[in-house]
């Protein structure tokens, strides 16, 4: 297990008429990656962002870029996201049976390959991803909106899941993703959690969105 830590900023919650200018913010504020949240209005009650987000990102920042799909029918996509400049791709254990041959399809194109679980879903899902994966995205709200509350029996499922990378002696980062905030990410890197998404938290925090990722920061560094 690395012992450094994450922070990522969702741009689900920046201000899209200024998305430079707030990708240029987080950056100098120092985020070390941006998220995408990818949703096709099936698998998530939610539609957002196409592989035209991720090349216009990859124009504004050099930080690397972490594409979540939240989608039906990933492996129709995957191609067109890495082509478009994406770091890293993360899907769904509940969309895809095969997850390892997913994830090693992800691979093969030059990205990161990350699994996600949902909190409804029995941690033993995701299993099967954990010796193929860079990344294991742990959901702690129901996927499709930022804003959300915390969900605090992520905690436990976050702690089990780190039991079993330390015991695949794993170097994948373990990430938090939902209602991250200064209250939630002491807790969530207590159990264990190595990287951590955060949208309303940085996004639209009162004082912009350098002052929320200092806040998250301070709690890393």
């Amino acid at each position: 297990m690395t012992n450094k830590y994450v922070l990522s900023s969702s741009i689900l919650s920046a201000d899209f008429a200024r998305l430079g200018e707030e990708i240029a913010k987080v950056e100098a504020a120092g985020v070390d990656w941006i998220h995408v949240d990818v949703m096709d209005g099936h698998f998530v009650p939610n539609i957002t962002m196409g592989p035209f987000i991720v090349e216009t990102c990859r124009r504004i920042t050099k930080l690397p870029l972490y594409v979540h799909f939240m989608i039906e029918n990933p492996e129709r996509y995957i191609e067109a996201f890495a082509k478009a400049g994406a770091s890293g791709l993360t899907v769904h254990v509940e969309t895809r049976p095969d997850i390892v041959g997913m994830l090693k399809k992800i691979k093969a194109l030059g990205c990161k390959a990350g699994a996600v679980l949902n909190p409804e879903t029995p941690v033993g899902a995701i299993q099967p991803a954990l010796p193929e994966a860079d990344l294991i995205l742990v959901m702690s709200v129901h996927p499709g909106y930022s804003g959300q509350s915390f969900m605090p029996e992520s905690i436990s499922r976050v702690s089990e899941i780190r039991k079993k990378l330390d015991a695949l002696r794993s170097s994948a980062w373990l990430e938090e993703d939902g209602g991250i905030d200064v209250q939630t990410l002491p807790k969530m890197k207590e159990a264990g959690a190595t990287a951590f998404v955060a949208a309303t938290a940085i996004f639209k925090n009162p004082q912009g969105p350098a002052a929320g990722v200092k806040a998250l920061r301070g709690l890393l560094d």
